[in-house]
């Protein structure tokens, strides 16, 4: 399968919840539940890590999705499938984002280097 990049730069095929979906493994679903309940400071349950992608339109997703202010200025506002795409790269929301999860930006600046 090829590599799936979220709007954010999260890179989707490499997701826990994304490969718990695609392959039905329990076992990572509830790993995956107590690292992001610890991680994040809240409880994440086991059933609620699944996830079809961020660039998918139907079928279940972290819930974190649908409220996720990045997704919805690349893919709605701007029509495209990541920052990295974005005439307005890097921008400070997605700069914000990066100060949690800095892996992200290398993924996005190799997208935005490549167009």
């Amino acid at each position: 399968m090829s590599r799936i990049v979220g709007s954010c730069g999260i890179v989707c095929t490499e997701c826990p919840a994304f490969i718990a979906y695609r392959t039905d493994d329990q076992a990572l679903r509830e790993k995956t539940s107590e690292e992001w309940s610890e991680m994040y400071g809240a409880p994440i349950k086991a059933a609620d890590i699944n996830c079809v992608g961020c660039l998918a339109t139907e079928g279940v997703q972290i819930s974190h999705c649908a409220e996720c202010d990045i997704r919805a200025c690349s893919q709605q506002t701007h029509q495209l499938s990541n920052c990295g795409l974005c005439s307005e790269y890097p921008c400070e929301r997605i700069e914000k984002f990066f100060e949690f999860v800095p892996t992200c930006k290398g993924v996005l600046d190799e997208i935005s280097a490549s167009k």
